[in-house]
């Protein structure tokens, strides 16, 4: 993959943008609102974890950058339905490919972290001991 070296400064756009789309909630929202709409209250429940505030804070990320849309629904309590749009839509096949590459290379972190692990408690500060010269 080749990048425009200015994708990394802070001024990107690009760069805001992605961190937006790019954490977990964004992502999990997005696949729950996959099937169809969805009230607020549903959302929360599907995504274990969430608290009220942030999945709120998402919820409007999301909307502002014309991923979702924001529908109330007048009834009797008044309710907040979300629905993905054609352009948060176009996000699918990719997280869905990076939520595949989770599933299949998960066994190969996991042993990488137990390597990483095991190097970590087996090794002194990665052998180098402090205060001691070597003459």
């Amino acid at each position: 993959m080749e990048l425009n070296p200015i994708c990394f400064s802070s001024d990107c756009p690009s760069r805001t943008l992605f961190d937006q789309i790019a954490d977990k909630w964004s992502m999990m929202i997005l696949a729950v609102l996959s099937d169809g709409p969805h009230r607020f209250n549903l959302i929360r429940k599907r995504l274990e974890g969430v608290s009220q505030k942030a999945l709120t804070q998402c919820l409007r990320r999301l909307e502002r950058n014309g991923l979702i849309t924001r529908r109330v629904v007048s009834v009797s309590p008044v309710a907040v339905e979300y629905e993905i749009t054609k352009l948060g839509h176009t996000l699918q096949k990719p997280f869905g490919e990076l939520h595949r590459w989770t599933l299949d290379k998960l066994p190969e972190v996991n042993a990488a972290r137990e390597a990483f692990d095991a190097r970590r408690s087996d090794d002194s500060f990665s052998g180098i001991q402090l205060g001691k010269r070597a003459d």
